[in-house]
C-alpha cells in the first residue's frame, strides 16, 4: 500500500472561552465559529466569512423516542481544543497530495436533569466548517432511538439556490435554480425515475449549493456518513432557516443509536470564488484514513459496456424471454424462446471485447447477463436474480478466455432490483462465482422499492448496507461501482475500492425521458459530486435518438464536444466511454481524445466556474507531463478563457483542441466539431468559443522537436 501519511502536526491551543460561549478561528483566521448556550441551555452556534455573517445562530439538538430529548438543559462541562496539520496521499484522486489542516473545538455538554452527556466536535478548515454529535458510552444512555435531529442553518438571506426535491429513494431529479423561498417541490417533474416521491413541498436534498446577491458561495453536506440515515433539509421560507430532516426506518425511527457512537459531519464550505467550491477536500478530510491494508488490486480505469444499446430506441434488451411471469427455483430457461434484441449474448459480447483490446480500453461492462430480467420491475418481489446463473447465450467461460486472450477484463453486473435481503442472502456465493471467472470489479444496482419492504434507499439500514457490500469487495479484491445507492459522503477515502458511485440523474435519462438540461453538467459538480466521483457515463457520439428511430425527439442535450470535456470535468476514476462501438468507429478522431484522457490524476486547477453556467478545469494526468482540459457551458454560447499558465515554463505543448464546430449547436447541429493543434507555453492563453450546451476538450502534451517545426504557435 502507498504511504499516505507525509506530513502530521498536533497542537494544544487556547480558544476565547467564556462560561457559556466560546469562539474558533480557522488556520488562515478568514473564517470564524461562535458556540453558545442560550439562557435555557440550549446549543447554538454561529458562522463567519471575513467577519460576515454566513450562518445566522442556529440550534442544535435531538428529539428521542420515549425519553427526554437532548435540546436544552445544557451546561458546558468543558471545552478541549487543538490544531491538526497533516498532509497525505490518497489511494487516487484529483491530486496527488492532500493538506488536512484545522482547528478543532469539542464542547463537552451535561443534561443535569437526565445525568446525560453530548459533546460537539468543531473542525474549522480554511475552507468550511465542520462538526458532529458525539455520545460517549455512559450509565444513563446506552441504547437509544433518534426520532428528529434538529441541527438548523440559519441564513442571512433568500440565496439562490441549486435544489432536488427532498426524497427518500432517490437523486436522480434534475435540478432547479430558485431563490429559496421559491422550492416548490410538488412542481418538479418526476416523470422517468423508478421509484420517486417528494416528503414535503419546503424539502430538498443535500449537498445544497446556494449563492448569495453579494457573490458568496455557500455549500451545505455532510460527511462520513455510516450506521445513520442521510441528511435532507427543510426550508422555513419566511424565517428562511434550514433544518436537518433525517431518512426514517420502516418504523417511523430515524436512527437506532448504541453507545459509543457519532452521528455525520454537517458541512458548511463557502468562499467568494465558486472554484474554491470544487477545489475544496474537506468532504474528504473529514473521512477517516483507508482501511484497506492491501491497495494493489485498485486500479482506476476507462471501460465500454452492453449498455447504451439497451438505453436506445429499437436496439438491445436486458431480458432474454418474453416471460411476465416466472419463478426463479423453478424456471427452465433453455425451454424459454430467445428475444432476438438480448443484448448479453456471447457474440456480442466478443466484439466489444475486441473493441476494447484494440483501443487500449481495459474493461467491457455486461449487463443482462444472468437470469431474471424478464420479471424484475415493478411486482417488489424478493427473489428476482441468483447472480451466478447466466442465460443459455452467455457463455460464461469462453467469454473469460477469450476476454483474458485480449489482455481485457469483464465487469460483473449486479441488478440487486432493490430487494436487498435476496443480495444479501446471495453475496458470498456471487463473490465467489466472480473469483473463479476472473471479474475484478463489480456495478450494483438498486431500481425499484427496497425489500426489506418499507425501508427506503438513503435510510439507516440502507446506508449500512451499502458499506457492507463494499468492505465484502474489498476483503476479496474486488473494484465497486454502485448504482442507485445514497449519493456519496467521502467515504472513498476509508474505502477507495469504492471507485464511482452513480446516485444522480446520469446520461441515460437523455436517451428516454425529457432528459437532462444544457446546466446540468455545470451544477453536478457544485451538488452531487461534492461528496465523491459520479459514473456518469459520458461519450455519447450519436446524439439524437431519431437515429435509432425516425421521429423520437429525445437526444442528448449536449454537444459532441462537450461529451469529450465531461471526462475532465467531471471526475471519475472510472469513466466509460459510453456510446456503440460502431459509433465511435466513424469518429475515431474525436475518439482519440477518449483515449488519451487520464482517470488519475497529480494536479488539478479548477480555472473558472460559476454553477449552472460554466466550468473549466485543467488536470495532469498521474506520473505523467500531460495535462488536459475541459471547458462546458450550459444553454448559452460564451467565451472560456484558458490560461496555460499551470504548465512547466521551459517546456512548449502540443494543444490538441477538440472543440465546437462554428456551426455547432446542442439542439440543432450537435455533432459538429472540429480538431486543432497548435503550440503553446505557460504564457499562452486560449480563448475558445464554447456553443450552446457546448464544450472543448483539449490534451497537452510536451512537444517534439519535429513538431516544434511542423505546427504553428497559438
Amino acid at each position: 500500500m502507498k504511504k499516505k501519511i507525509l506530513l502530521s502536526t498536533l497542537i494544544i491551543f487556547s480558544i476565547v472561552c467564556t462560561l457559556n460561549a466560546a469562539t474558533l478561528l480557522s488556520p488562515n483566521k478568514n473564517l470564524k465559529l461562535e458556540f453558545q448556550l442560550t439562557p435555557s441551555g440550549e446549543p447554538e452556534y454561529s458562522f463567519f466569512y471575513r467577519e460576515k455573517a454566513v450562518i445566522l445562530p442556529s440550534k442544535m439538538g435531538f428529539e428521542l423516542k420515549n425519553m427526554p430529548s437532548f435540546v436544552n438543559g445544557f451546561q458546558i462541562h468543558k471545552i478541549d481544543t487543538l490544531t491538526f496539520d497533516q498532509t497525505w496521499e490518497p489511494i487516487w484522486g484529483e491530486v496527488r497530495q492532500i493538506r488536512n489542516h484545522y482547528n478543532e473545538m469539542l464542547v463537552c455538554l451535561e443534561q443535569k436533569s437526565t445525568q446525560r452527556t453530548m459533546k460537539i466536535r468543531f473542525r474549522l478548515f480554511d475552507d468550511g466548517l465542520g462538526f458532529r454529535y458525539e455520545f460517549d458510552k455512559q450509565q444513563n444512555l446506552s441504547y437509544f432511538q433518534i426520532m428528529e435531529e434538529f441541527t438548523q442553518f440559519a441564513l442571512t438571506a433568500d440565496h439562490k439556490a441549486f435544489w432536488i426535491p427532498g426524497d427518500y429513494d432517490t437523486n436522480e431529479y434534475y435540478y432547479t435554480t430558485t431563490k429559496l423561498s421559491e422550492v416548490d417541490a410538488s412542481k418538479v417533474d418526476g416523470s422517468g425515475i423508478g421509484t420517486h416521491g417528494y416528503f414535503a413541498k419546503n424539502a430538498v436534498q443535500s449537498p445544497l449549493m446556494m449563492k448569495t446577491d453579494n457573490g458568496l458561495y455557500i455549500n451545505i453536506f455532510e460527511a462520513a456518513l455510516i450506521d445513520y440515515p442521510a441528511m435532507q433539509l427543510l426550508i422555513d421560507q419566511k424565517k428562511l432557516v434550514l433544518t436537518s430532516s433525517l431518512v426514517p426506518s420502516a418504523v417511523g425511527v430515524k436512527a437506532f443509536m448504541q453507545t459509543p457512537q457519532n452521528t455525520p459531519w454537517r458541512t458548511i464550505i463557502v468562499s467568494d470564488k465558486a472554484t474554491d467550491i470544487l477545489a475544496s477536500k474537506m468532504i474528504l478530510n473529514l473521512n477517516e484514513p483507508c482501511k484497506i491494508k492491501d491497495t494493489d488490486f485498485i486500479k482506476p480505469q476507462k471501460f465500454i459496456g452492453i449498455w447504451w444499446a439497451m438505453h436506445v430506441p429499437n436496439k438491445w434488451s436486458w431480458n432474454y424471454a418474453h416471460e411476465p411471469n416466472i419463478k426463479l427455483k423453478d424456471t427452465d430457461w433453455n425451454a424459454l424462446k430467445p428475444l432476438p434484441q438480448h443484448g448479453a449474448k456471447t457474440e456480442n459480447v466478443k466484439r466489444y471485447v475486441d473493441f476494447a483490446a484494440a483501443n487500449g480500453i481495459p474493461s467491457v461492462l455486461v449487463e443482462g447477463w444472468n437470469v431474471g430480467w424478464e420479471d424484475w420491475m415493478g411486482n417488489w418481489k424478493e427473489e428476482v436474480f441468483d447472480f451466478v446463473t447466466p442465460y443459455p447465450d452467455f457463455d460464461v467461460k469462453e467469454i473469460h478466455r477469450y476476454a483474458a486472450s485480449k489482455g481485457v477484463k469483464i465487469i460483473m453486473h449486479h441488478e440487486t432490483s432493490a430487494s436487498v435481503t435476496n443480495y444479501e442472502r446471495r453475496l458470498d456465493k456471487a463473490i465467489e462465482f466472480m473469483k473463479e471467472n476472473g471479474y475484478e470489479a463489480v456495478k450494483t444496482g438498486y431500481v425499484g422499492r427496497i425489500i426489506p419492504r418499507g425501508e427506503y434507499h438513503d435510510g439507516q439500514w440502507m446506508v449500512n448496507h451499502y458499506i457492507r457490500v463494499a468492505e465484502k469487495m474489498a476483503e476479496n479484491k474486488i473494484m465497486l461501482d454502485a448504482h442507485e445507492p445514497v449519493r456519496p459522503t467521502g467515504l472513498h477515502r476509508t474505502y477507495p475500492n469504492w471507485l464511482a458511485c452513480e446516485a444522480a440523474r446520469g446520461n441515460e435519462f437523455n436517451a428516454w425521458s425529457a432528459g437532462n438540461p444544457p446546466e446540468h453538467e455545470t451544477i453536478l459538480p457544485f451538488t452531487r459530486l461534492m461528496g465523491g466521483p459520479m459514473d456518469y457515463t459520458p461519450g455519447i457520439f450519436e446524439i439524437k435518438m431519431s437515429y435509432y428511430q425516425p421521429g423520437n425527439p429525445c437526444q442528448v442535450h449536449t454537444t459532441l464536444a462537450k461529451q469529450l470535456a465531461l471526462y475532465v470535468t467531471m471526475y471519475s476514476p472510472l469513466q466509460m466511454a459510453a456510446d456503440l462501438p460502431e459509433n465511435y468507429e466513424k469518429r475515431m478522431d474525436a475518439f482519440q481524445f477518449i483515449k488519451d484522457v487520464a482517470v488519475d490524476w497529480d494536479d488539478t486547477k479548477y480555472i473558472e466556474a460559476e454553477p449552472g453556467d460554466y466550468i473549466t478545469v485543467a488536470r495532469k494526468a498521474k506520473n505523467t507531463d500531460d495535462w488536459f482540459v475541459g471547458a462546458i457551458t450550459d444553454e448559452n454560447a460564451r467565451m472560456a478563457v484558458i490560461p496555460f499558465n499551470f504548465l512547466d515554463a521551459k517546456q512548449w505543448y502540443v494543444a490538441t483542441i477538440y472543440s465546437d464546430a462554428e456551426n455547432a449547436d446542442w439542439k440543432e447541429n450537435p455533432m459538429a466539431y472540429k480538431i486543432q493543434k497548435f503550440l503553446v507555453n505557460s504564457k499562452s492563453i486560449l480563448k475558445q468559443k464554447l456553443a450552446p450546451g457546448g464544450g472543448a476538450a483539449i490534451s497537452l502534451k510536451k512537444a517534439t522537436k519535429e513538431e516544434m517545426k511542423e505546427l504553428k504557435k497559438l
